[in-house]
């Protein structure tokens, strides 16, 4: 839903030389942002999420994207029916290219230090990739399992890029046993790579319950005379109880009680 659509209003002018066409991106050999699988975005810091996006936008949409997260920051949580920053979030795809706009979404969250309730909005009124950004956000703005519902909605439908991005660190912190290895099945289901996964090495070792459900799942597959994907074979590798444990995962950005990153 456009941010027109949202309110009825219109939103900022576009300073482009084109309207309603993305900027063109700086071709520079710096870091693409947005050309990082959704764990990365997840992981990394905003501010260094920041420079390598601000790196890769043109002048008109670095300079967008500079008035959006000081909006943010100066008028976070939510106000009325929608919050302005709400808008900024509808516009990122066309206004830094849909190719960066995850990053951009993921940066007005963190500046608008949108808690559980916002992101829960955000995410039930968006679009598909709106939601998706509210999923790569997560770790940035919501320390405890309060958005997990989100996770569990993203988890039970077959968009996959949407599941790429349910789990992520997030999913990996806060989603129970039983929930977490049927997260892993279903990406099995869906042709989603289990790289995707994140923390996959650690929560599956030594798993002996997802080890049962991979080995029905395969047997299934092979009396049904179909494939069975490599993945299952690498995270069937994972649970052996007997394999080097892997070492902690490092934790990704939280905020702390002032809602920046702790």
């Amino acid at each position: 839903m456009s941010a027109e659509a949202r309110t009825g209003a219109q939103s900022w002018p576009d300073t482009s030389d084109t309207p309603n066409t993305p900027d063109v991106p700086n071709t520079s050999d710096a870091s693409d942002a947005s050309d990082t699988p959704g764990t990365t975005l997840a992981l990394t810091p905003p501010a260094e999420l920041r420079r390598r996006l601000t790196d890769r936008l043109g002048t008109a949409a670095r300079a967008w994207l500079r008035r959006a997260l000081d909006e943010a920051a100066a008028h976070p949580g939510t106000h009325g029916p929608i919050s302005v920053w709400e808008l900024r979030i509808a516009e990122a795809g066309r206004r830094c290219g849909p190719e960066h706009a995850d990053a951009a979404r993921v940066l007005i969250l963190h500046a608008a230090r949108a808690d559980a309730d916002a992101v829960t909005r955000v995410y039930f009124q968006g679009t598909a990739a709106e939601r998706r950004a509210v999923l790569h956000a997560l770790p940035h703005v919501v320390p405890d399992s309060a958005a997990l519902p989100l996770v569990e909605d993203a988890l039970r439908t077959n968009d996959t890029r949407l599941l790429a991005a349910a789990v992520g660190p997030y999913a990996a912190r806060h989603l129970d046993p039983h929930q977490w290895r049927h997260a892993v099945l279903k990406c099995l289901f869906t042709g989603v790579p289990v790289v995707a996964v994140a923390d996959l090495n650690r929560r599956a070792h030594g798993d002996v319950e997802l080890a049962r459900m991979l080995g029905d799942y395969a047997a299934e597959r092979t009396a049904a005379g179909r494939p069975v994907p490599e993945d299952l074979y690498r995270v069937l590798t994972l649970t052996d109880p007997t394999a080097t444990p892997p070492a902690p995962a490092a934790e990704s950005g939280t905020r702390g009680t002032d809602g920046k990153e702790s």
